[in-house]
């Protein structure tokens, strides 16, 4: 008897130490929704994350990376201008409101409606609601990714005609030219 479970423990031991198979790679789509969610899950309450972290090369393309980090220069040098002023009790230009969200006060939450992949490009339409206000406001963003040799990156946002701007790249771009 103690020979049989000696040999199961071996057989039981040998069976739970498999090689390390590599993990099956997530399909297009589930990759893009995992973006999405990570760009409104470290992004969408706060700016305050935009102006004290790095722009991770992980979650935003080259194109955009620089646009925001350009955007983020900008923002922090005027809080210096403003400080170093005469007058440093004006107001900075800083980013206010939702930064990757149509709406100014942001959302209360968000669901992923539809992928739609073509060759190296996707666009994710993305419904939020925001129920803080009566009535409570609903929109739709779409979030535009690309694939590139790190996977799948954000690219823009093109939001919903409630917002006061076209796109994510525009707002960018217009507030770094309000501030020179």
């Amino acid at each position: 008897m103690k020979k049989l479970f000696l040999f199961l423990g071996i057989v039981l031991l040998f069976a739970s130490c498999k090689k390390n198979e590599p993990k099956p790679s997530l399909s297009s789509e589930a990759a893009i929704r995992e973006k999405v969610n990570e760009l409104y899950t470290q992004y969408g309450k706060s700016n305050e994350a935009v102006y004290n972290q790095p722009i991770p090369d992980s979650l935003f393309s080259q194109d955009l990376k620089k646009v925001l980090e350009e955007a983020i220069n900008a923002s922090k040098a005027d809080i210096e201008k403003v400080k170093k002023s005469d007058h440093p009790d004006e107001k900075p230009l800083i980013f206010e409101g939702a930064l990757f969200s149509s709406l100014y006060e942001g959302f209360t939450s968000y669901t992923i409606k539809s992928v739609k992949v073509q060759d190296n490009t996707a666009e994710a339409s993305v419904a939020f609601e925001y129920n803080m206000a009566e009535p409570k406001v609903t929109w739709m963003d779409t979030v535009h990714l690309t694939n590139t040799e790190k996977g799948w990156s954000v690219d823009n946002v093109t939001f919903d005609t409630i917002g006061n701007s076209k796109d994510l790249k525009s707002r960018l771009t217009e507030f770094v030219q309000n501030t020179k």
